[in-house]
């Protein structure tokens, strides 16, 4: 079973998507109202880190299960 390269993904493009705008919060570059400008770039930090593991941890499952069917498949065993 090949898998994909991560660029040509679907979960790739919306987890840069989600990175992207979390640390466009975190940088306070798309500022909130004033008062409520940290717990926008706290928020922001928190919506990047969860993407960036989220995404990782799903491509680590995708590259695990397909080494394990390879693995499975070269041994004789279905």
């Amino acid at each position: 079973m090949n898998t994909k390269p991560g660029y040509k993904t679907t979960e790739f493009w919306l987890s840069l998507c989600a990175t992207l705008l979390g640390f466009l919060l975190a940088s306070g570059a798309m500022d909130a109202a004033p008062a409520d400008s940290w717990i926008a770039k706290l928020v922001g930090g928190v919506v990047a880190v969860l993407a960036t593991l989220g995404y990782s941890a799903s491509r680590a499952k995708v590259k695990a299960t397909s080494t394990d069917s390879g693995q499975a498949a070269n041994d004789g065993i279905a």
